[in-house]
């Protein structure tokens, strides 16, 4: 795996201490990098499990992935904010209609950058897949990007079995061309 070059500074670094760490942490196999676009934008949607999965597909992806987290995570601390901003994530409150972050979002893919979404919503505490949100279609039809289906297997594994190097795997599907009306609840 290479470094994704159009990342921020704070990306690069945390993904050198990621390659550094890596070894000692897990068995890491990533499938399908070829199917993330090397140039223009796209949505890579995602599974969100219990586990450090938004870490783990961020590194296993060939360019630097931009993140909606929720609006209380921005709260936490001014320093921990400004972390979050440096390696591209953006606030969105997930309890409206937060238009700011859907415009945001787009601005992004329109710039030609990744964004990656969990279309839950949530994490999944149980591990098992939940219904997905109208999110990712939605912006995928607005900003005719196309979508990259992901999955992180065993994410939960690196909290629960801390010293032991588990098998952790990310696959990246063919990518997927949605159409429609992004306003008709019936194509999304």
């Amino acid at each position: 795996m290479r470094m994704p070059q159009d990342a921020t500074w704070l990306w690069k670094f945390l993904y050198a201490l990621a390659t550094l760490l890596r070894p000692l942490l897990c068995r890491l196999r990533v499938e399908g990098q070829e199917h993330v676009p090397s140039t223009s934008g796209c949505i890579i949607a995602c599974n969100h499990s219990m586990g450090p999965d938004y870490f783990i597909l961020g590194y296993a992806s060939p360019r630097q992935i931009y993140y909606m987290a929720k609006i209380e995570l921005f709260q936490i601390h001014p320093w921990f904010s400004r972390c979050l901003e440096l390696v591209g994530t953006f606030p969105i409150d997930r309890g409206r209609n937060d238009t700011a972050a859907l415009g945001a979002a787009e601005a992004l893919l329109r710039r030609g950058q990744v964004l990656g979404m969990f279309p839950e919503g949530t994490r999944s505490h149980n591990g098992e897949l939940r219904r997905g949100k109208s999110g990712v279609a939605r912006l995928a039809m607005a900003t005719q990007t196309l979508v990259v289906p992901a999955v992180v297997i065993n994410a939960e594994a690196l909290l629960k079995q801390v010293g032991r190097r588990p098998e952790v795997i990310v696959r990246f599907g063919p990518p997927l061309s949605l159409v429609g009306d992004p306003t008709d609840k019936a194509a999304v």
